[in-house]
């Protein structure tokens, strides 16, 4: 080679050289390595051939040949990719199929280059260059050349490390994204590298505002409930070990929202000399959990207290019945057996209820549709509740010609039922009840109303939750705060809907509405 081509090509090597420390993009990377080798070997066109782990042999770039003979060279690389042996032998046979490709393409006119790419000692690849004239390489120039491809070699090589590191980012930035829980990642010092959306959004805080931060500002912990917190942990000497996991629940400090309940687990990144690195905490709302613990206590409080009583007068009336010190007059029994029957009809009642608060959450209300009359069943379960009331009067208002609907009369007797009882419990001094209908376009409307206290304020939004009890009414009503809830779910079977009708100082009065001309029961 002439001695200014020599230098020409030592130029090329040092800007191969500084694609390696200023560009990390492998595709630019790719297409600038393949532009200075053809011009270093003065050819006319050239690919670069990339081996990955999964893929095998493919094209990476290329450049001044057309698609129609770049679509002859793919299948030869996948044939080479086939083979069970990956190793450098690997080079030779593609250098030795592009090389008859290439001659017979061109009728003999061209010829090829081929520079292995091998770096940390494994094929990454291969540059092959087209040109038109057989070269002729001294000992220098080989070695000069296969200095320029050891370069373009680490310099793939960081392309391709730098395009994995950036790939790991997104995905891990994808998934912390995607996580219902919040994450919080935190150095040895406490400072908050970075944390997911689901914690900002928990927290009332823009990720911003947490990055960057310290831990004890983010974490502010109203009370604690289980566990210590990661301060007194650390001050005990937490971790020990790199699978050491801190676990804490408490109340968290929100701005402008209430406390949030949540289970926080802190795992440590430890590096091998056992040096803390990072901590990374998963913070997960457990507030369903809390309600379920509290609904089951609850549960478990009114089931007990509203099954002991019954069980409690059943045993009482049923023991003194059975003395055999005293003979009991056909009035006594009579009347002891009423209470024992009213009793087991009470036992029968709440079984029921329970047994369609099971149903319900299952999914599996059972519903029997008819037509169905709302004024009769409104009257025959009024008649019936008259009777176990001196102190109430039960008047019933339906205009004339009140339409039937399709429904399940069963059911909807259930919701006229838990109703009249409770107008009757919560108006213990008596007064007047009304049930009273309306018609409008799609719907009718029927409103229970009593001459109570009322229902307080606070109270309505939660009246139709399951075992909801005010405080006032579980010290001096019996209940078990299943009637509201079944008779919403079963209105809203029907695809109608219950609310409270506020009254402040003239009694409760809770309406629900049903679909009139149509059909809309839901499951």
């Amino acid at each position: 080679m002439l001695p200014d081509f020599r230098v020409r090509q030592r130029d090329y090597l040092l800007e191969i050289t500084r694609a390696i420390t200023q560009e990390l993009d492998l595709s630019t990377v790719l297409a600038r390595i393949l532009h200075i080798t053809i011009e270093m070997l003065a050819g006319q066109a050239g690919i670069i051939a990339l081996r990955e782990s999964q893929v095998g042999w493919r094209v990476a770039v290329s450049q001044g040949i057309s698609p129609a003979f770049l679509g002859q060279i793919e299948p030869l690389l996948a044939h080479i990719s086939e083979q069970e042996e990956p190793a450098r032998t690997e080079l030779l046979e593609i250098n030795r199929l592009l090389q008859r490709l290439i001659r017979t393409a061109s009728m003999g006119l061209l010829t090829g280059v081929a520079l292995p790419l091998i770096a940390r000692n494994r094929v990454i690849g291969i540059l092959f260059v087209f040109r038109n004239y057989m070269g002729v390489f001294s000992a220098n120039d080989q070695a000069l050349l296969q200095s320029f491809a050891d370069q373009a070699a680490i310099a793939v090589h960081n392309a391709q490390l730098y395009t994995q590191i950036t790939n790991e980012e997104q995905r891990l930035s994808a998934l912390l994204n995607s996580l219902a829980d919040g994450i919080l990642i935190i150095d040895a010092d406490h400072t908050v590298e970075n944390c997911n959306p689901a914690l900002a959004g928990m927290l009332g805080l823009s990720v911003e505002q947490i990055r960057g931060a310290k831990h004890e500002d983010v974490l502010r912990w109203v009370r604690l409930h289980d566990g210590l917190s990661l301060e007194q942990a650390e001050a005990g000497g937490w971790p020990l070990t790199p699978h050491a996991t801190l676990y804490v629940e408490g109340d968290l400090e929100r701005f402008q929202k209430p406390p949030l309940p949540v289970g926080v687990t802190y795992s440590p990144l430890l590096s091998h000399e056992g040096k803390l690195l990072y901590i990374i905490a998963s913070i997960r709302d457990i507030t369903r959990f809390r309600e379920a613990e509290e609904l089951k206590s609850t549960f478990i409080s009114v089931i007990s207290h509203e099954l002991k009583t019954p069980v409690a007068l059943i045993k009482g009336y049923v023991s003194t019945l059975r003395r055999e010190d005293a003979a009991w007059n056909r009035t006594i029994v009579q009347d002891s057996l009423a209470v024992i029957e009213e009793e087991a009809d009470h036992l029968t009642e709440l079984i029921e209820d329970l047994l369609d608060a099971s149903r319900l959450l299952a999914g599996a209300l059972a519903m029997n549709l008819s037509d169905v009359a709302l004024d009769q069943v409104a009257r025959r379960i009024a008649e019936r509740f008259q009777t176990q009331t001196h102190s109430h009067t039960l008047r019933v208002e339906f205009p004339p010609g009140f339409p039937v609907i399709i429904g399940d009369e069963d059911r909807l007797g259930q919701v006229f039922s838990n109703l009249i009882s409770n107008a009757i419990k919560y108006a213990p001094d008596g007064g007047e009840i009304v049930i009273r209908g309306q018609v409008h376009a799609e719907h009718v409307v029927v409103c229970v109303s009593d001459q109570g206290p009322g229902i307080e304020i606070g109270d309505i939004p939660y009246i139709f939750d399951r075992f909801y009890r005010s405080n006032d009414a579980s010290r001096t009503t019996k209940g078990t705060g299943l009637g509201l809830y079944l008779s919403r779910a079963v209105v809203e079977a029907h695809g109608g809907r219950i609310w409270v009708d506020p009254t402040p100082g003239e009694g409760a009065r809770i309406c629900f509405s049903l679909p009139r001309d149509h059909l809309d029961i839901r499951h």
